[in-house]
């Protein structure tokens, strides 16, 4: 009789079941991206460098309490304003003072800025459409056209008056990051026939784009230029439910989405969205 077979069986065995049941790979890390109201968004990239676009915040209805705090993002490391409307530049200023984030905007936006003294100069850096920078680390940005308007609303202390200056012309934002994950922040516009441009040039995995009608795209046309132009694989509705003129719904830019290939993803204020 072999005293030694049991225990070569039983090594047999624990070495088959290890190589049945390998240790699974750790999962990738993903973007994240959460809607903050209007066209505010905090998107974390895979490496965890932070993307913020458009912060209207502290008086804005929709914003979750949370992130009426500035304080509450920890970093930023990309701060992107599409143009200078309130609803857009707000809390800007203050979270590039806070974080020591320069201020992306429109050059022309930036240059009126820097004149009334709103940031320091190492805070305004100039760009304009048409080629790409790389402002942090693995983060790519493009800005695109947007059909628009753009100004600046100042408070003068020494008047005591607000006054409008020029803001430049109104941009969207083409933001590759660092895993090659593409977002078109379409800022706030009306379609126009480059967006078809946009779309083939860049080939966005996710579009932000205007719904509420009245200063942007309504419903119905933001779906139409999403199918039509644009083309991403997904899309979420923006810059609708804060303010009352802006009366375009998310149920109406589904319905006006229909069935199709373009994923539709209505995003919840505060609520992180995984790519």
């Amino acid at each position: 009789m072999n005293l030694h077979a049991p225990f070569r069986l039983a090594a047999a065995i624990t070495l088959v079941a290890g190589c049945a049941a390998p240790t699974a790979p750790p999962a990738a890390p993903r973007a994240e991206v959460v809607w903050l109201g209007q066209s505010a968004f905090k998107i974390t990239t895979p490496q965890g460098q932070v993307i913020v676009t458009d912060p209207w915040l502290r008086t804005n209805p929709l914003t979750p309490p949370a992130f009426k705090q500035l304080d509450a993002f920890g970093r930023i490391d990309v701060l992107l304003v599409s143009h200078g409307h309130l609803d857009h530049i707000a809390d800007a200023p203050a979270l590039a003072r806070q974080y020591n984030v320069p201020l992306r905007a429109p050059g022309d936006l930036n240059q009126t800025l820097t004149t009334l003294g709103v940031l320091p100069v190492n805070l305004l850096p100039r760009m304009n459409k048409g080629g790409t920078i790389e402002p942090a680390p693995g983060i790519k940005v493009t800005a695109v056209r947007a059909e628009h308007s753009s100004i600046y609303v100042w408070h003068n202390p020494a008047s005591n008056q607000d006054e409008a200056h020029p803001g430049g012309e109104p941009v969207g934002w083409i933001v590759e990051l660092d895993n090659g994950f593409r977002i078109y922040h379409a800022g706030d516009t009306a379609a126009f026939g480059d967006m078809r441009l946009i779309g083939e040039r860049f080939k966005p995995d996710l579009a932000l784009v205007p719904i509420g009608g009245h200063f942007t795209m309504d419903p119905a046309e933001a779906a139409w230029a999403v199918k039509e132009l644009i083309r991403p694989k997904a899309v979420i509705p923006m810059h609708y439910g804060a303010n009352p003129l802006a009366r375009g719904t998310a149920q109406q830019f589904i319905d006006a989405m229909g069935t199709g290939a373009i994923k539709v993803i209505v995003a919840v204020p505060g609520q992180s969205i995984s790519f």
